[in-house]
């Protein structure tokens, strides 16, 4: 069964911060003090959010569709098993990002977060304006 592209309901079951979470899509390092936000623009379901120097898909409002993928100019993005090795890291950060707000039911209620994952606030500056 091909996974709905539409609205989250937002009476439905949140996921268990102790089971692996189904990870779709993730934002990797060339994202980092870019943000773009094509991939927002993109996606039907508003579950990109954006931190100071990130963006994170959100794994339970991610509906697979993959409309984010192909619009990223930097190609930060990807599906869960393609994601580089050297990049596994940012797998974590993506779920983890979460942990302290929930599934707010869509990035346009929350804006900007002033925070990120640890792996992404110790990088330092990253792209042209490093």
């Amino acid at each position: 069964m091909r996974p709905r592209c539409g609205p989250l309901d937002p009476n439905e079951e949140q996921r268990d911060p102790n089971e692996d979470p189904a990870m779709t899509y993730v934002i990797a390092l060339p994202c980092v003090d870019v943000k773009d936000k094509a991939c927002i623009d993109e996606c039907p379901v508003d579950c990109i959010y954006e931190g100071e120097r990130s963006l994170y898909i959100h794994p339970d409002e991610c509906v697979d569709c993959g409309a984010c993928e192909p619009v990223c100019p930097v190609e930060a993005i990807y599906y869960e098993d393609d994601l580089p090795a050297e990049w596994q890291d940012y797998y974590k950060a993506n779920v983890e990002f979460f942990d302290e707000i929930g599934s707010p039911g869509g990035a346009a209620k929350t804006g900007m977060l002033a925070f990120d994952h640890p792996i992404v606030a110790a990088l330092a500056p990253q792209g042209e304006h490093a």
